[in-house]
């Protein structure tokens, strides 16, 4: 019996939440398709694209930086964000992470639990990864 979950970025549904933000997410697993309690997400950040300010009220998220620069802001520090660092966010922080790079930032974005972040992104607009997505997601860039 197959006891885990198998993913590949370019079969990954992708999403944009709202038409105007600047950011958007390829859903690796979700409890909406997987038996997990989680979120796992690549979330993908167009030059100068920002979350906007959120916070979680149950949840912990997780940022691991797989390509690009950026800065998170949080409780009033910034910290720089580059290819290898991971953040972890607390409950409750209310934060912003802003790719400052010359390219887009790709980050490995996991919310624990899922506090229906997966229904939020699942009711924003479809849109496709483009060539250079699955190039730096396949790691070929």
């Amino acid at each position: 019996m197959w006891t885990c979950s198998l993913a590949s970025v370019d079969k990954a549904e992708a999403f944009r939440i709202s038409p105007s933000d600047t950011n958007y997410f390829a859903i690796l697993f979700d409890p909406l398709k997987t038996d997990t309690a989680n979120i796992f997400v690549i979330e993908i950040f167009n030059v100068g694209g920002a979350t906007p300010p959120n916070s979680h009220a149950r949840a912990q998220e997780f940022f691991y930086v797989l390509h690009g620069e950026g800065v998170a802001l949080s409780a009033g520090q910034e910290v720089p964000l580059r290819k290898g660092d991971a953040l972890l966010l607390n409950v409750g922080s209310e934060h912003v992470v802003r790719n400052t790079g010359a390219t887009r930032l790709y980050t490995l974005t996991v919310m624990t639990p899922d506090e229906d972040f997966a229904r939020l992104i699942r009711s924003g607009e479809r849109v496709s990864l483009d060539a250079e997505d699955l190039r730096v997601l396949k790691g070929d860039a």
